[in-house]
């Protein structure tokens, strides 16, 4: 580390502390040439990656478009923001986890569609039918029948488990 005072790359970590959540490191430090103090800190610098568009394309990762493209499937569905939230968050934390600097957006796509089959399934078909732009009706049809469940009897048939009174979708 260079001292911000003199430039010299020589310098000696006097003390060194982590704050009560141990996320930031804090370090104080003496030049061993001009003999100045200074802190330094040191954080967990998480990057998103980059998202690679099926044209080539290369575009940086967007929390808000996410969750815009995930909200729009779920219009008027009984699925809570908080349920939402809690997805969104599954997925940028399996693309943190991959350790990848670039991923595809058939990728994210794929992992929005896991999330939105175990949210609500009406979304689920909703994100499939534009995401997958299918070519007839016999594919639309396909996915559909892959997502069908009889309810059962003398139970709701909210397939996301979310209470329709906190339902923050419907209009």
């Amino acid at each position: 580390m260079k001292c911000p005072f003199c430039g010299d790359e020589n310098t000696q970590v006097t003390d060194t502390r982590e704050n009560e959540d141990g996320d930031v490191v804090r370090r104080r430090r003496r030049c061993v040439k001009c003999d100045k103090r200074f802190t330094t800190y040191e954080r967990i610098d998480l990057k998103m990656p980059h998202i690679v568009k099926r044209n080539g394309v290369r575009t940086d990762f967007d929390h808000d478009k996410l969750t815009g493209s995930m909200k729009l499937a779920l219009r008027k569905r009984p699925v809570t923001i908080e349920a939402l939230e809690a997805a969104v968050d599954r997925i940028e934390a399996r693309l943190l986890s991959l350790g990848e600097t670039e991923v595809s957006s058939e990728k994210i796509g794929e992992l929005v569609m896991k999330e939105l089959k175990k949210l609500d399934k009406v979304a689920y078909i909703r994100f499939a039918s534009v995401y997958r732009n299918f070519a007839d009706v016999d594919e639309f049809s396909e996915l559909i029948r892959e997502v069908q469940t009889r309810p059962k009897r003398g139970r709701p048939s909210h397939s996301s488990g979310t209470d329709p009174d906190n339902d923050l979708f419907r209009s």
